[in-house]
Parts: C-alpha cells; structure tokens; sequence
C-alpha cells in the first residue's frame, strides 16, 4: 500500500523513476566548475527575492509552460529547483513534453541553505 501511495505522489509532483534528479551538493560542485549552469527557480517572485541560487533565473511555476525566457534554453540542460524539490518536480514533468532536458533539483532551496551554500538576495 506504500508503494502505491508513493506512486500517486511522484505522478502528481512530476516526479517519475526516469526523471533525471541531482542534491543541491552536485549542483553546487557543477556551478563552481560551469558558473554558466542553466537553473530555474519556479518559486514566486517573493520567495525568489528573499533568496536563491547563484545565477538562478526566475520563471514561477505557474508560468512555466508559457516563459518566453526558456524558449532560448531548449538546446542545454536546465536545472529546476523549488523550495522543497516537488514544485520543480512538477515543472519537470509539465517540460517534458517539450525540447528541454532537465534536472530536478531535490531538497531544494531548502537543503541549499542547510548546507551552508550561499544565496543571493
């Protein structure tokens, strides 16, 4: 009965077993070696304000499927983080019908900030 309850949170987070997934150590290992990363933050404009990611761009969720900022994106990576990592696993899933490969970005802005990584304000 777990396993069921856990598949019907990963198909409603966008989450699935073939999305690629990365922790906020990888993402912050990648960035000090290609400080030119593609990562979106799909929280709200406030959240974003109050601190993200290094480089990060901010296209909210609910305009994910609609960002003129990501049509010139399709041909690298992007690298998706929310607060917790379900946001950005939504957004995942909602992109994946489209030209982008994408890494969701698990624990978040969240685990970000409890590793001690810098946030930019």
């Amino acid at each position: 009965m777990k396993g069921f309850f856990r598949a019907i949170l990963d198909a409603w987070s966008g989450n699935s077993p073939s999305a690629q997934r990365m922790d906020v150590h990888d993402l912050h290992a990648a960035l000090q070696s290609n400080p030119d990363l593609v990562v979106v933050d799909v929280r709200t404009a406030v959240e974003y304000a109050a601190g993200h990611v290094p480089n990060a761009i901010n296209v909210p969720l609910a305009r994910i499927n609609n960002a003129p900022e990501l049509a010139e994106l399709t041909d690298q990576t992007v690298h998706l983080i929310c607060l917790s990592g379900a946001r950005s696993g939504r957004a995942q899933g909602f992109l994946a019908s489209n030209p982008f490969t994408t890494i969701n970005i698990t624990g978040g802005t969240s685990a970000w900030r409890r590793a001690g990584y810098p946030l930019v304000e």
